[in-house]
């Protein structure tokens, strides 16, 4: 199953601009004053969308203590899955270590299943790292987990993971238009049912990125390239999820959805129906997008009683 209509998103309590996390993601541009209002608008839209459309989304609330200005992006630090384990990551960033906060975790356990949890965090004491699917982006049907290589994912974390999860690493490396890696894999990349956009531009090696067209190919699923540009402006940055009844929605920021051109918005189109949503002083600020956003949830449900 790669999609689910089950979503967590965290409501945050400070966000700001991150210093810590400035230092190699190179998709944060600016330093809001007041960040956290309109953030918190932008949020309160998106969790609005996505249910209207039939997604059930799991709102936790940040806790202004300890401070983690990018608890807005629970994905990097769990991750759920269909065996109802969950999966904690190893995080770059000292503050961002601290959104393990045990109370989101309480609170999906009161609707989800939780058998078992594979805590990779340990990894830090090592000083190396795997962002959850920030730095993975998973092909859950095909037990495929693509990952492009930075100072936030491990080749060694990322082979553990997928020998305990039963998945196939995908490793390569991808850079930005001054040839600086790309932090996380799911800035340039994104995986569909049917399809994956992906920038192949940030791929400089041939060999590399042909072994990587021949792996999505090989998993029947239709390449649309994006450019760097848009990579720039989060075309990238794309989840599909699904309905309660089972239809699917690609889910992107408007700044992503403006930056694609017609015949790409009717290719995707032709898989699924668009979402997008106003995620600009997140998108400034955090260096993420829609989808860093959402945490899939695939864990099964508590049986009511």
């Amino acid at each position: 199953m790669q999609t689910t209509s089950h979503l967590l998103l965290i409501r945050p309590a400070k966000f700001t601009f991150n210093t810590e996390t400035a230092v190699n993601n190179t998709f944060q541009s600016a330093k809001d004053i007041d960040a956290q209002t309109t953030a918190l608008q932008e949020f309160d839209g998106l969790v609005k969308m996505l249910e209207q459309n039939g997604m059930d989304v799991t709102t936790v609330n940040d806790t202004e203590e300890p401070h983690t200005p990018d608890s807005i992006f629970p994905n990097n630090w769990i991750s759920f899955h269909d065996n109802d384990q969950i999966v904690l990551y190893p995080m770059y960033a000292h503050n961002r270590r601290l959104e393990r906060k045990p109370h989101v975790i309480e609170k999906l356990k009161t609707k989800f299943n939780v058998t078992g949890v594979i805590d990779l965090s340990v990894y830090e004491n090592s000083q190396v790292y795997l962002e959850g699917t920030g730095s993975m982006v998973l092909d859950r049907e095909n037990k495929i987990a693509y990952a492009c290589l930075s100072e936030r994912t491990n080749l060694n974390v990322l082979k553990d993971f997928c020998h305990q999860l039963g998945y196939r690493p995908i490793a390569f490396t991808a850079t930005d238009s001054k040839g600086f890696p790309i932090y996380h894999t799911n800035v340039m990349m994104c995986v569909a049912d049917q399809f994956v956009v992906i920038c192949l531009e940030s791929v400089k090696d041939i060999d590399e990125r042909g072994s990587l067209v021949g792996f999505i190919k090989n998993a029947k699923k239709e390449i649309i390239d994006i450019s760097i540009d848009q990579m720039n402006h989060f075309a990238g940055n794309m989840l599909q999820v699904e309905s309660a009844n089972g239809t699917k929605f690609l889910v992107m920021s408007s700044q992503a959805y403006q930056s694609l051109r017609e015949n790409q918005i009717a290719k995707i189109e032709s898989y699924c129906q668009i979402l997008h949503s106003n995620l600009a002083t997140i998108e400034r600020n955090g260096g993420g997008s829609a989808r860093c956003m959402i945490a899939e949830v695939f864990l099964s449900e508590v049986t009511k009683t």
